[in-house]
Order: structure tokens, then C-alpha cells, then sequence
């Protein structure tokens, strides 16, 4: 019978999650207790020479660093870390001398001729070798069987399949299996890595299991499924199935023990797992980043994500380019019309008037009266921003957002300014183009409120005041009146839109005098 053995990459690709900070006593602790709990082969991180090294960190600068994390009994497991190909000098890398055991190398199909040579290099010096080619779907059958030909030359330890996007579905991976098993060395491992974009990376291992194959396997996890994106195969639970189904003896006590003490909270403040843009990213077998980019705007509908999701070039999906992709969202965007016409009509309402901009903040709730009482005021307008008021009265409702706009689609009596971007407008009032109005701050450079004070600058405004423009609380259903109009994003994003909001709004109010109605909360 087949040997089965997990191999647990939390603190490599767990580290996708809080940029590898797990702090030097917790690297420790996570792989004192995976020892503990019997895993077989521990990832204590990547190898890279791309970024800054720092004690607290699980990224290395070079092997002989890693020594100081590691216990000196590894309790008959191995300890390995990963090389990005392109990350790391080989001739950096000292011949094989007990620190760690083996070095997993993970490339892309482009570099697949010189990322063997790589791999015969860090094999030639001693170490356990671990071939993992990324996307392993984007491969022909001739071309994997190539792969695998090439590979059995090196002789590894492993070679992998590689769902890097979590895409594979159970046929995808059984073709994928027999190809390997019938072309790989008998002796060689064989490794399946799995993301959970289309929740598959639990059932799929499962059916590896269940092949009862001559082959020895060994399975990638994470504690608590930590990883980037959606996430990895849960440790826990493909350790609990191991032991019922295997007879294995693997203790999950110690993994608890992880995610309480460690994982737990840093899940609190960057959530991972199953989500629609991951889900998006899947089906479109691109790189989930891209996904991630366009939900984190939070100015579009899935539809509208979908649609800029295909416009991607092949070339472009495997590796996320931040420009690539910007473009494509801007393109989508900037429908550029001639907005002269509205812009006349719109100054001649709004010159030298008070314009009141309410936005959808939960202070709109416990400072009610002060905005009644402001929209009272003699030659004040009222603009409510994405959503309207129940029951205060509003002159305008300003539209940049796709999302709102579908949610304001029975309002009838309202006048609308909308932005270019939104193309099923057919609310009455006027449109006024998208690209003109941003800002120059990445977190809020389209942001709805400050496109507005951006247009009501440009119309001569005589002041503006602003109500409900609270910020973002860490806590989702702090931030909206309207408890629909949550929305989930991590804490570094709530805090870059903090950040960001405030550096616009004060060289905005050079131009213009700005005074909030209502208490700030997050944005100072």
C-alpha cells in the first residue's frame, strides 16, 4: 500500500495573508506544534533574495538563517522551504548540510527549461528536490508528459501537480494524475497542491485518497486553510480524514492549538476564503489577484467584473500585473462623453451655493437632526451620495457606483448626476464624465464622495458641507445606515480609504471651504 504524507505550507503560503509576519516566537511555536501533531513534512518558508529580512519574518535571505527556528529533533519528519524560480542564486544556496532537507521549486510554464536546470543544481548539491510547476492546467498533455520526462532525468524527490489557481476540478485532476503516474519514475513522489476557489481542494485530496495507488503521495495543507486568495486545504481536516479513513496517527490537538493562539486572529483582520471574486478568478483561471484588485474598488457589479475579467490576455493571467489590469478597469470606465451641456446646467443651479453632501455613514442616524436642520438652511442644495435618504429631502443623488446604481433603479423621483461609467443610465437629470473627476490617491482615486467634491469645486460651489462621510470602522456593519450596504473588505484596505479620504479632502479644502455636518469618526 501507498504511503500518504501531508506536507503543511503554512508558513510559505499562509504568508500570501500578512506579508510573512508571524513574528519570530510564533514561526517558532507553529513548528514546534506541527511536529507535535505529526506532520510529516513542514514548509518553514520561502528562500528569496526580493525582499527585506526581518527576524519576524518567514521569508529567508539564506538557508543557514532558517537554523535558528528550527528545533534540533525534527521527530523523523523534514523540514523544507521554496524557491520561486528567478528569486535565488543558486550558487547562494551551500551544499546540503542537515539544516533543512529538501527545497521545493515552484516555476512558470515560460521558464520551465531553465527552472530544470535550476532544479538539477539544487538536487546536484545534496538536497531533497521538489519540482513544482504552477498552473498545472495550462499545460497540453504533450507538454506535461515533457515535464515529467525532463523531470525523471533530475530524479526528484517529488514532483507536483499544481492547482495554483483552484481551478481543477475531479476530472481535471484524475487526467492530470494518470498522466503523471504513468510517466514518472515509480520512485518518485508524487505532490498535489490546491487552492479552494471552487471549494474543491478537500474533496479532490479525498479522491487521491481513495485511488489506493502504488504511488506515494503527499499532500499540501495549511492551518485552517491559510493561504492566499481562497485559501489552501485545511490542515486539520485532511489530518482528521487521514486518521479515520488510513488508520493514520496524526494528532490534531496541537493544530488547534495554532489556529487558536496564532491563526485566529490574523483571520480576524484578513479574511481568507471562498468569495466571489475567487470564484471569478477560477473560472477565468487567472491569477486571483486580478479579482481581488477589481472587488477591492468596490465599484462594480459581478457582471461588470466578469466582463473586464475577459478581456485579459492569455499571456497576462498567469502572473498578476497591478498595470495590466488597471487599465482594463479604467478602460471599462472611462465611456468619455461630452458633458458640456450638463456642466453649464448643473453650474447654473449650484454657483455660490451651500452644497450638502450626504453620505450613507451610520451618523446619519444618530445625528439626524443636525442634517435636517442643515438641509434647512437658506441656499443649500442637497446631494445624497449613492443611496437616498428616507427622510431627508434631497435634491440630487450623485451615482458612481455600478452596485448603487442597480439598487436605486425603482427610484423615480429623484434627479440624478451620474457618472459616465454607469452605461444603463436612463435615470432623468444629468451625466457627467468618469475620468475627469478622479484623484491622484490609489485607495479613493474614484471614490464617490470625492468625485463629487471634485465636480461641485469645478461648478463654484460656495461651500460644502458634509454629512455621513464617517470613514470605515474595521467592523462592517458600523459603517452604513443602511445595513445592506456593507460590504467585507481586510483592514489595511478600511485603512488606506481612511488615509486616503483624508489627504484629498484637505487640498480639496483649499479650494473650496469643507466643514462635516456630522462627527468625524474615521476619516480626521
Amino acid at each position: 500500500m501507498n504511503e500518504i504524507h501531508v506536507l503543511d505550507c503554512t508558513l510559505r503560503d499562509g504568508g500570501y495573508i500578512n506579508n510573512w509576519q508571524f513574528g519570530e516566537k510564533n514561526i517558532k511555536k507553529i513548528i514546534v506544534k506541527l511536529q507535535l501533531a505529526y506532520i510529516d513534512i513542514i514548509e518553514c518558508g520561502f528562500l528569496t533574495d526580493k525582499k527585506k529580512r526581518n527576524k519576524d519574518s518567514s521569508l529567508f535571505d539564506t538557508i543557514p538563517k532558517m537554523q535558528e527556528y528550527l528545533p534540533t529533533d525534527k521527530r523523523n519528519g523534514l523540514v523544507v522551504c521554496m524557491v520561486n524560480y528567478g528569486e535565488y542564486n543558486l550558487d547562494e544556496i551551500p551544499q546540503y548540510d542537515g539544516t533543512i532537507d529538501g527545497i521545493r521549486v515552484a516555476f512558470h510554464k515560460k521558464d520551465m527549461n531553465d527552472a530544470l536546470e535550476f532544479c538539477e543544481g539544487i538536487a546536484k548539491k545534496g538536497y531533497k528536490l521538489f519540482i513544482q510547476p504552477m498552473v498545472a492546467v495550462t499545460y497540453t498533455d504533450e507538454e506535461y508528459i515533457q515535464l515529467i520526462e525532463a523531470s525523471n532525468k533530475i530524479n526528484p524527490y517529488a514532483f507536483y501537480i499544481v492547482d495554483s489557481f483552484g481551478v481543477m476540478k475531479r476530472e481535471d485532476l484524475m487526467r492530470l494524475y494518470y498522466l503523471v503516474d504513468h510517466n514518472l519514475k515509480q520512485e518518485i513522489r508524487l505532490g498535489y497542491h490546491s487552492h479552494n476557489n471552487i471549494q474543491m481542494a478537500y474533496s479532490n485530496a479525498q479522491a487521491l485518497v481513495d485511488l489506493k495507488t502504488n504511488r506515494n503521495l503527499i499532500i499540501d495543507t495549511s492551518v485552517f486553510g491559510m493561504g492566499r486568495g481562497a485559501g489552501n486545504l485545511n490542515t486539520e481536516l485532511f489530518m482528521e480524514h487521514l486518521n479515520k479513513v488510513n488508520g493514520e496517527k496524526y494528532k490534531v490537538q496541537p493544530v488547534l492549538q495554532i489556529i487558536d493562539q496564532i491563526i485566529g486572529p490574523v483571520y480576524l483582520n484578513n479574511y481568507w476564503g471562498y468569495s466571489l471574486p475567487h470564484y471569478l478568478s477560477a473560472i477565468h483561471n487567472c491569477h486571483p489577484n486580478y479579482a481581488s484588485y477589481l472587488d477591492e474598488r468596490n465599484t462594480l457589479t459581478v457582471e461588470d467584473m466578469n466582463e473586464i475579467l475577459g478581456e485579459l490576455e492569455e499571456s497576462k493571467k498567469n502572473v498578476f500585473d497591478k498595470t495590466c489590469i488597471e487599465l482594463l478597469y479604467y478602460k471599462y470606465q472611462e465611456q468619455i462623453i461630452a458633458d458640456d451641456i450638463a456642466r453649464i446646467k448643473l453650474k447654473e443651479i449650484l454657483k455660490g451655493k451651500t452644497a450638502l453632501l450626504i453620505a450613507p455613514g451610520s451618523s446619519i442616524i444618530t445625528e439626524h437632526k443636525k442634517i435636517k436642520e442643515a438641509a434647512t438652511q437658506p441656499n443649500t442644495i442637497c446631494i445624497a451620495i449613492n443611496f437616498k435618504p428616507e427622510d431627508i429631502y434631497c435634491q440630487y443623488i450623485f451615482v458612481s457606483n455600478l452596485r448603487r446604481y442597480e439598487d436605486l433603479q425603482n427610484e423615480l423621483e429623484t434627479e440624478f448626476i451620474t457618472t459616465s461609467n454607469i452605461r444603463e443610465g436612463k435615470k432623468k437629470g444629468f451625466v457627467v464624465n468618469y475620468s475627469t473627476l478622479k484623484n491622484h490617491v490609489d485607495a479613493v482615486e474614484d471614490n464617490a464622495a470625492m468625485m463629487l467634491i471634485k465636480l461641485l469645486i469645478e461648478l463654484e460651489v460656495k461651500d460644502i458641507k458634509l454629512a455621513g462621510l464617517d470613514g470605515y470602522s474595521h467592523d462592517i456593519y458600523d459603517n452604513f445606515a443602511k445595513k445592506e450596504l456593507a460590504f467585507i473588505k481586510s483592514p489595511a484596505v478600511m485603512d488606506a480609504m481612511n488615509e486616503g479620504m483624508e489627504i484629498v479632502l484637505k487640498e480639496y479644502s483649499k479650494q473650496v471651504p469643507i466643514e462635516f455636518v456630522t462627527e468625524r469618526r474615521f476619516v480626521r
